[in-house]
């Protein structure tokens, strides 16, 4: 059953106390009413939520955290935080959506109007992530569509026209020069900006055409693609875990990847990158989570619904990882037989080693030993052939995936085959996230702007357009840097200071015990106690523990960016310039700026209604805070959307009774919000 959803107004909550949807006025004088939408079934929904919080992130993020900071070890505390800090968030952003059947900016400024500012800093952060994300998606269509011959582009140096070797592919490997020169002609730094790269201009406009398409009729058609985006890449994981237990060298990548070490858990930048892995690994602060829940059924049980896909997140992950280091152990030991090879070579003429007949050339470990016991007496210097250093290169974000696992795939019987495979599922959950993404920024305005509800069509095509437009930042020849430096930065201040109000905003404005009365009238049970003390102390700590120790990480350390050089074929990293501090800082401070303007504004408001005599009253309000009201369900919407008269106690988030009540009938908490 669907149910119509609080009141959105862009002119403030105090402007029109009914709950339902009201997009003009009949001939007879009455409201029109328009009911929200809602998933055509529950599995829409899952897969939904789940598409979105499994993304890019889950493939070549995770996998490079579990590697550098202790394998196994980095797993158990990975759990541990997501349980108690993760599943909570998670939940509490699910309950509030749901209840509140609003966006982001709905379901903040139903608990006050001054807290709106939450919901514009969400949105504001949602548009950011959008506009570069959709460039990766781009250059997965640009890699997908090179996928289509045989033999790979990247599989060897091209060839100049005097017929050498083009020095800078010798100098490197074919996919680095294939990455960095054929597909985005990077400049050497930040400061040389370049012209538009005109192949990746062209993949950009592809990806926000697809994301349209898909965005064109809101859930109702990105609900439909999810069958397809969320459910293809676990096909695609699957495939590729099983061809990569064949490789020779898998096990050997499992080793590096699951070997515990304790003792990173007394290291706090560890700790640090745990949480902020859980923090975008379920998309909390982002408004996407409360923007689908936002078109769930009343009854639906979205405590179960947290639990389950913060575990498919989880497990996703888990699977990723085996899948990545199975491929590239393989890779590795590839490298390192063939390190060994070149040694044995130059070992050729030396007497010292008559015996080096005794070495299993497919055995790194053998030379390696060899070497460590005999080296010095060698009159040249030969190199160890370890795995585990060819495991450590390339291996985070795009390194991973258009380098290290690309030149992996090369190796592979019928290349093409799999590296289109892997595309297809590079470009899947990308989409799917980006679903998500633009959810979080829709919903929420067409819930507070009437003008923008009547004009969906139109508005979702302009935000395509117009992220195009601005989205051409990032396809000049420096566009990675500029990538590198959203990702980094322009979302994870923000975000945490988000998710921050929401838990302070939850837990101890409206009152954790009276949001658990609000989540058992919706469910039928009542939640554990203990997600009261987990939101009140344990998360609302992590989350400023997290941001405490991201500001003092950018304050301490200037922030720096991988730099490519085409004299060497290398990265090297070098410190931002002082603009690009400055557009950092910008951005940060855009994203963030909502919260404290809405609550000075709705202050400055509120103190200005209570001087001027009945002011209030003319406006709806009761002591700056607004009068109970009612919500619509569709059974009873064309006669149920009246005003109460009278004042009860205090009224579930989850009933019918959505607005808050005044100070003085005792909802309001003494913060005074």
């Amino acid at each position: 059953m669907e149910k119509a959803p609080l009141p959105g107004d862009e002119r403030g909550a105090s402007e029109g106390q009914q709950a339902a949807v009201v997009d003009g006025v009949n001939p007879d004088g009455t409201d029109t009413v328009t009911a929200r939408d809602g998933w055509d079934s529950k599995l829409e929904y899952v897969l939904a939520q789940v598409g979105f919080s499994v993304g890019l992130g889950n493939v070549w993020r995770f996998p490079y955290l579990c590697h550098q900071n202790g394998g196994g070890a980095f797993l158990l505390l990975y759990i541990l935080l997501m349980v108690v800090v993760g599943v909570p968030l998670f939940f509490l952003e699910l309950a509030a959506g749901q209840s509140i059947r609003q966006g982001s900016i709905g379901v903040w400024k139903h608990i006050s109007p001054k807290l709106a500012g939450i919901g514009y800093s969400s949105c504001l952060v949602c548009f950011f992530v959008a506009l570069y994300y959709n460039v990766i998606i781009g250059w997965s269509l640009f890699y997908l569509g090179n996928s289509f011959q045989s033999p790979l582009p990247w599989e060897q140096c091209p060839v100049s026209a005097n017929g050498t070797v083009v020095k800078e592919c010798a100098a490197g490997t074919p996919t680095t020069y294939f990455w960095f020169r054929n597909a985005l002609d990077i400049t050497d730094s930040i400061d040389e900006t370049g012209e538009l790269n005109l192949t990746m201009t062209g993949c950009l406009f592809g990806a926000w055409a697809i994301v349209c398409l898909g965005m064109f009729k809101g859930i109702k058609s990105s609900g439909k693609v999810m069958y397809f985006s969320s459910v293809f890449p676990y096909v695609v994981l699957l495939c590729f875990l099983i061809r990569g237990l064949l490789l020779d060298g898998a096990m050997d990548g499992l080793k590096v990847l699951l070997y515990p070490e304790l003792s990173i858990w007394k290291d706090v930048q560890v700790w640090r990158q745990a949480a902020t892995q859980v923090f975008f690994a379920l998309g909390l602060g982002f408004g996407s989570v409360i923007a689908y829940s936002s078109y769930n059924p009343r009854h639906n049980n979205c405590h179960r619904d947290a639990i389950m896909v913060a575990s498919v997140n989880f497990m996703t992950s888990v699977l990723a990882s085996l899948v990545v280091f199975t491929v590239l152990g393989f890779r590795a030991k590839k490298i390192a037989i063939s390190c060994v090879k070149q040694n044995l070579q130059l070992l050729a003429g030396v007497e010292l080693v008559s015996g080096r007949e005794i070495f299993n050339v497919t055995e790194p470990e053998v030379y390696n030993e060899w070497l460590q016991l005999n080296g010095r007496h060698l009159p040249i210097n030969l190199t160890n052939c370890t795995m585990e250093k060819e495991m450590g290169k390339g291996l985070e974000g795009t390194g991973l995936a258009f380098i290290a696992f690309t030149e992996a795939m090369s190796l592979f019987p019928a290349s093409p085959f799999w590296s289109a495979l892997f595309f297809l599922m590079l470009l899947n959950l990308g989409l799917s996230t980006m679903f998500g993404t633009m959810e979080g920024i829709l919903t929420p305005l067409y819930d507070n702007f009437a003008s923008l509800r009547k004009r969906k069509t139109a508005f979702t095509v302009f935000a395509c357009i117009l992220g195009f437009l601005i989205g051409l930042l990032f396809t000049q020849r420096c566009g990675n840097y500029f990538v590198a430096m959203f990702d980094d930065y322009s979302a994870t201040l923000p975000l945490i200071i988000v998710v921050v109000f929401e838990t302070i905003s939850v837990a101890w404005v409206y009152g954790a015990d009276r949001f658990l009365d609000d989540i058992e009238k919706m469910l039928h049970w009542r939640p554990p106690v203990v997600y009261k003390y987990l939101w009140k102390y344990v998360c609302l700590f992590a989350m400023v523990g997290l941001l405490s120790a991201s500001i003092i990480r950018m304050i301490l350390t200037r922030p720096t960016y991988k730099a490519y050089q085409q004299d060497t074929a290398s990265e090297i990293s070098l410190e931002y310039p002082d603009w690009a501090l400055g557009v950092l800082s910008i951005l940060i401070v855009i994203a963030s700026l909502p919260v404290p303007i809405c609550f000075l504004y709705h202050t400055l408001r509120q103190y200005l209604s209570q001087s001027s005599v009945g002011d209030g009253a003319s406006h709806g309000l009761e002591n700056g805070h607004y009068r109970q009201c009612c919500t619509t369900d569709p059974n009873t919407m064309a006669t149920d959307t009246q005003l109460m008269n009278s004042v009860g106690s205090r009224l579930p988030l989850a009933e019918e009774n959505l607005g808050l009540l005044s100070e003085s009938e005792g909802v309001v908490e003494s913060t005074g919000l």
